[in-house]
């Protein structure tokens, strides 16, 4: 197995976790849906100690997420589960119980939009009450770019796949609350990022 290594998970790793630290001080058991190559997962989970980190994606990712669990162990790091947004597979089941927090990175904008509304009405239908739904990654607000940077990657997504794009912040808040997820903290990250941090309401 072999670790892919991606330069932007180690970029902003310490901003991200900065946020996780406040928002996640009171949850117990997160579910990463997209871990990708694995490198957030094991920088936070042994970091976040309360917590059990929970990695999921699709099949092709897991060997790499396995080879970064495999250097670099945690207690309360859990192998990948197969989780495919608007795919077959139903919501995860673990030995550990539900879920009652959702880290979910740089994945809404290589979503299609109806991918995106699927992700939000599975995470408001699972979360119980007071569980946190954070969401890091580029977003256009008022339907314009934050930057040129963020413009230049959102003409590279669509050249690539006509589906994904940057997501308007408030199309995607509008679409939580709708779900019961309810936006708590904006917060303007490195590199023109943000993480939305939202709380499932009763």
């Amino acid at each position: 197995m072999s670790q892919v290594f991606a330069p932007s998970c180690a970029n902003n790793q310490a901003p991200i976790l900065a946020v996780l630290q406040h928002a996640l001080a009171d949850r117990t058991h997160v579910l990463e849906i997209g871990s990708g190559t694995g490198q957030h997962s094991v920088y936070f989970a042994p970091r976040l100690p309360h917590l059990v980190w929970q990695t999921s994606d699709l099949p092709q990712h897991h060997a790499s997420i396995q080879a970064w669990h495999a250097a670099e162990p945690a207690p309360n790091l859990r192998a990948p589960l197969v989780l495919e947004i608007g795919g077959a597979t139903a919501w995860p089941q673990t030995d550990d119980g539900p879920f009652d927090a959702v880290f979910t990175s740089n994945t809404l904008h290589i979503m299609g939009w109806p991918q995106v509304q699927q992700l939000l009405a599975l995470v408001g239908q699972q979360l119980p009450p007071g569980g946190v739904l954070a969401v890091y990654g580029p977003f256009n607000y008022g339907g314009r770019y934050t930057s040129d940077s963020n413009r230049a990657f959102d003409a590279s997504l669509r050249a690539r796949d006509a589906a994904s794009s940057l997501r308007d912040q408030e199309a995607v808040v509008a679409q939580a609350q709708q779900q019961g997820l309810m936006l708590r903290d904006d917060h303007a990250m490195p590199a023109n990022n943000r993480t939305l941090v939202f709380e499932k309401h009763a």
